[in-house]
């Protein structure tokens, strides 16, 4: 007699094509969702970082689109000449940098082509620009430059500011540190605000610029005068000197700061490796374009727009490829307080 069939079950041969399709089915769900893993880190660390890139360029946008607003045509007269020493420029920390020994004036835009901290084997560049303050002290109408000075010591080392125009307030008071442009029909001088009382504003030497250097033999606020001790009607202004560079104090942490004048530097953007700049200038005859500084005869009195260059990395590094994810970004500012200029002035 026959035995009866019996169904035991998968053959191993059956077994086996069983697992080898689910094991393949789950790595290809292992994998696509690691896919998706990665591309979701890939994305969140691109956008932290193209958001730092344009957080940063959209304030360089808006204080070079201020830049030289107010400031004289041909920039402000600093102390030269015999006495003299070297004005101090605001920079990475322990640059040590300085303005060229020598210049008789700053520009409203100073040009720092790689003389700042070297990042990924590029060196980085240095801005700085000056901008009048014109804005309404202590919740009056009046900025500083509204009502002439009433007093200046014979020396230029103390300044009396009209009572109609307070200076001392917890709002936009002038403190210690403010740089003070100083205007009459003899010209322009620049000092630096070292104490205040009232509304007497002292300018001792020392400073931390280098700018209330009134020994020197041109430039400072004494050649403000018609006669020893006589100064003609003059007004005073707040200055912003605003600088842009790239600092590596943090170790393996680059970041673009932005300081006003010498005071504390902010960081405005995290992981800035690359800030590279160029200019074009107008000469009345070739008018250079893309120069990282003015090439002689020209100089930095003659740039009408700026072009730059930001290179950023991710906060952290990919998992995938265990590298910094980088990208870049550029703009043109026309520098408009730098192309127009008003005639009758």
């Amino acid at each position: 007699m026959t035995a009866p069939h019996r169904n035991a079950g998968f053959s191993l041969v059956e077994l086996l094509i069983a697992m080898t399709i689910t094991i393949t089915a789950l790595g290809i769900a292992m994998t696509a969702l690691n896919d998706v893993s990665d591309t979701r880190e890939a994305a969140t660390l691109l956008t932290d970082s193209n958001q730092s890139l344009r957080t940063s360029v959209n304030l360089i946008e808006r204080d070079l689109l201020s830049v030289g607003r107010l400031i004289p045509v041909g920039g402000v007269p600093v102390p030269n000449g015999a006495g003299a020493a070297p004005i101090n420029r605001p920079g990475p920390t322990g640059g040590g940098l300085t303005f060229t020994a020598g210049d008789t004036t700053l520009p409203a835009l100073s040009p720092g082509n790689g003389i700042g901290p070297v990042v990924n084997g590029t060196q980085t560049d240095v801005m700085n620009m000056l901008m009048v303050d014109s804005t309404p002290l202590c919740g009056t109408a009046f900025s500083l430059e509204s009502m002439p000075l009433v007093n200046i010591a014979a020396d230029g080392s103390t300044a009396t500011v009209n009572a109609a125009v307070p200076v001392n307030c917890a709002g936009d008071a002038i403190t210690a540190g403010d740089l003070i442009l100083f205007s009459n029909g003899l010209g322009n001088a620049i000092q630096m605000v070292t104490e205040t009382n009232g509304q007497v504003l002292t300018f001792g030497g020392g400073d931390v610029m280098n700018l209330n250097q009134r020994g020197a033999a041109q430039g400072s606020i004494l050649e403000l005068q018609t006669g020893p001790g006589v100064f003609p009607p003059t007004t005073a202004s707040r200055v912003l000197m605003i600088s842009y560079y790239v600092d590596t104090a943090v170790a393996n942490r680059p970041r673009l700061m932005r300081r006003v004048n010498m005071r504390n530097d902010r960081a405005i953007g995290i992981g800035i490796e690359g800030f590279q700049l160029t200019y074009d200038l107008a000469d009345g005859v070739t008018n250079p374009v893309n120069q990282p500084a003015p090439v002689a005869p020209n100089t930095a009195h003659q740039i009408r727009k700026a072009n730059m260059v930001l290179s950023g990395r991710s906060h952290a590094q990919w998992s995938r490829s265990r590298q910094f994810l980088r990208t870049t970004l550029a703009s043109q500012v026309s520098l408009r307080n730098l192309a127009f200029v008003d005639r009758y002035q």
